[in-house]
């Protein structure tokens, strides 16, 4: 683990893995909080390193440290759920040193629920012979290779609070500086923080160069070039520019098969737009619509919401509050879906 002013987070997670690995590693990046007196409670094996805007630099340094068969990374905001615990123990009494990487799911953020709304799935368990490397100073990543398993083991995002929320793009901007070579990874993640921080007209025309250069091999970098375009969209959203918000995703739709997220940004435009008969069947579309995407509950969600809206503006009552029932069943504690059912329900009298 590499930490920097984690006492808020540090306890929960150390805690929900101290008894399932053999060694906990911390390499601390200056905190000024109680951090370091935590980990303390856990382990000896606590090491300075300073930090130079380069998180690859620090993870590499930490793994470094590590002297098992196998290393598990996590961040300070990330924790192993007790029910997940047993998964775990029962992986490590199988692991045989034939297997070169495991792959573990990430519920990366939850709603007021605690639902996922975004999941990933990342390469959490590495063979320490193979000496994987850290790469990139942000978003830093390990390039996969050899034998690789995915598991249903689950870690928790738990973020708190941001420290320092101007810290990636800092360091995107200082890499400009430096005359960094971008990688496309690193260009998509650039542009990707430049849609976080709000500021979309530059995004815009990072994404927009990322597309140029990626494009014609749509398949070799679909991964990135989804994101990137559901991005770009979301941009082309902020900034009033309607017709660029479709094109880009009928973009999408011209290379690849339909995913639910794709639909209902689709017939989310179309109800924004007034245009209710064609926001039914675009989210019609996406309410049918099975994909493998990172957050399929949550997007159903919101399209049965926006679907029980259309139905409500066409006068089809009954539709309206149907479909917003299958929101309910979603995310039946949300505000946006009690109001509605409110709404809905007065016109069946």
């Amino acid at each position: 683990m590499i930490v920097k002013n984690e006492e808020k987070t540090l306890d929960t997670c150390l805690n929900s893995i101290k008894n399932l690995v053999d060694e906990i590693i911390i390499v601390d990046t200056g905190s000024t909080d109680k951090t370091k007196e935590i980990a303390k409670k856990y382990t000896n094996k606590i090491y300075d390193f300073k930090w130079v805007d380069d998180f690859s630099k620090a993870r590499n340094f930490s793994f470094s440290k590590a002297t098992k068969d196998y290393i598990m990374w996590l961040d300070a905001d990330d924790y192993l759920p007790k029910e997940e615990h047993n998964k775990f123990k029962k992986l490590k009494e199988s692991l045989d040193g034939t297997v070169d990487m495991y792959t573990m799911i990430y519920i990366y953020s939850r709603d007021s629920n605690g639902k996922p709304t975004y999941i990933q799935r990342n390469y959490r368990l590495l063979k320490r012979a193979n000496k994987y490397k850290w790469e990139s100073p942000i978003h830093e990543f390990i390039q996969p290779t050899g034998k690789i398993v995915q598991t249903d083991i689950t870690i928790i995002h738990n973020k708190i609070t941001i420290n320092e929320p101007d810290r990636n793009i800092r360091i995107f901007e200082q890499m400009v500086k430096n005359g960094h070579k971008f990688s496309l990874r690193e260009e998509y993640c650039y542009a990707s923080e430049l849609h976080h921080m709000k500021r979309y007209s530059e995004a815009v025309d990072k994404f927009e160069q990322f597309v140029k250069k990626t494009i014609e091999n749509y398949t070799m970098n679909q991964h990135y070039l989804y994101m990137a375009l559901i991005k770009l969209s979301e941009c082309y959203k902020a900034l009033n520019n309607d017709s660029k918000e479709l094109d880009t995703l009928f973009l999408i739709l011209k290379n690849q098969m339909p995913t639910v997220t794709c639909l209902y940004k689709i017939g989310d435009f179309f109800r924004r737009q007034n245009k209710y008969q064609q926001g039914v069947y675009w989210l019609e579309l996406a309410a049918h619509t099975k994909d493998d995407s990172n957050n399929p509950e949550y997007e159903k969600y919101l399209t049965y919401l926006d679907l029980g809206v259309c139905y409500y503006y066409l006068k089809e009552y009954q539709k309206a509050f149907d479909t917003n029932e299958k929101a309910g069943k979603i995310m039946p504690n949300d505000n946006s879906y009690l109001k509605n059912k409110k709404i809905y329900k007065n016109f069946l009298k």
